[in-house]
C-alpha cells in the first residue's frame, strides 16, 4: 500500500451546540482516488473546509505529505499543493476563462508589484510562461478552447464546472480535493468529468479526494470510500466493502425505527422530558 499523502486524526469540528464533525480520522493514499460520501448533512463540505483552511477544527490534526499543517492558512496550504474546487461555482464571473485559470497560480508566481506595474523583463517572461502552460496543456486537457476568451458568466453551468476544475490544476497540485464535481450535470457532462478525473490520476499522477453524490460515478472511480453520518465516520474500504455495509445501508435507507431515528437527530416525541 502506499504512503498517506494526507491524513485526518481524530478531527472534531462544532458550531455552537452542533456538531459537524467528530473524531474523524482517515488517511489518502498517494496516487489514489479517494471519495467522501454521506447523505446530506454529513459533513462532507465540512471536512474539505476544515482539510483546506477555511475551518479551525476545535480538535485533531491535519497532516500533508507527513507535516502537520493545522495551523496554516488556505494560501499556505495551496502554496504546498493541496487544491480544491467549491460545491457552489467559485469563479470570477466578469473575468475570462483564460484570466479565471491562470489566478489558479498565483501562489507560485514571483513578480514582485513594482515588476508587474512595469511589466518587463521577468514579469513578461514568467506571465507568458504561465499562459503557455495553462493554454496549451490545462486548457487543451479539458477541451476548453473554444470558449477561452469567453466571460465566465455567459457559460453553461457544465463548462463552468470545468473552468472551475482548469483553475484548481493551474495551481499545480499533488492532492486534489473536488466538492461534487458532477452535482447539477447531465449524463454526458458527468461521462467527460469522471474521464478528466481518472486521467489526472493515472496519466497525471494527482491524488483525488472528492465528495460526491453521484454513487455511480464514485463506485466506478474510487479507490477507496469513506462514508460519513451525522460527522462521523461509519465505514472506510473498498466500493464494494462499503456499498454492503449494514451501517452504510441504515444510514442511506434509515432502520425503520423511529425512535431511534428521533435520537440520532436529538428530537424529543411530543410529551417526553
Amino acid at each position: 500500500m502506499a504512503e498517506p499523502v494526507l491524513e485526518l486524526q481524530r478531527i472534531s469540528l462544532s458550531f455552537g451546540g452542533v456538531n459537524a464533525l467528530t473524531d474523524v480520522s482517515f488517511a489518502v493514499e498517494a496516487g489514489s482516488v479517494t471519495a467522501v460520501v454521506g447523505p446530506n448533512g454529513a459533513g462532507k463540505t465540512s471536512l474539505f473546509n476544515a482539510i483546506s483552511g477555511f475551518y479551525k477544527p476545535q480538535h485533531g490534526t491535519v497532516h500533508f505529505k507527513g507535516e502537520d499543517i493545522s495551523k496554516l492558512h488556505p494560501p499556505q496550504r495551496a502554496e504546498l499543493g493541496l487544491a480544491r474546487t467549491f460545491q457552489n461555482i467559485a469563479l470570477f464571473r466578469g473575468m475570462t476563462v483564460l484570466d479565471n485559470i491562470k489566478l489558479g497560480a498565483h501562489c507560485h508566481l514571483k513578480t514582485g508589484l513594482l515588476d508587474a506595474l512595469v511589466y518587463f523583463g521577468r514579469a513578461k517572461r514568467e506571465e507568458m510562461a504561465l499562459r503557455e502552460e495553462v493554454e496549451h496543456r490545462i486548457i487543451d486537457f479539458l477541451e476548453i478552447d473554444h470558449i477561452r476568451q469567453l466571460p465566465v458568466a455567459s457559460l453553461a453551468y457544465g463548462l463552468q464546472k470545468r473552468v472551475e476544475l482548469a483553475r484548481a490544476l493551474a495551481l499545480h497540485p499533488s492532492v486534489l480535493m473536488l466538492d461534487e464535481p458532477v452535482a447539477g450535470m447531465n449524463r454526458e457532462e458527468k461521462e467527460d468529468m469522471a474521464r478528466f478525473i481518472l486521467d489526472l490520476n493515472q496519466e497525471w499522477g494527482i491524488t483525488v479526494l472528492m465528495v460526491e453524490h453521484d454513487m455511480g460515478m464514485v463506485m466506478d472511480i474510487s479507490d477507496k470510500v469513506v462514508v460519513l453520518n451525522f460527522g462521523q465516520v461509519i465505514a472506510q474500504g473498498s466500493a464494494n466493502q462499503v456499498k454492503n455495509d449494514p451501517e452504510v445501508i441504515k444510514a442511506y435507507l434509515g432502520s425503520g425505527n423511529v425512535k431511534d431515528m428521533r435520537k440520532r437527530l436529538g428530537v424529543a416525541a411530543v410529551g417526553e422530558a
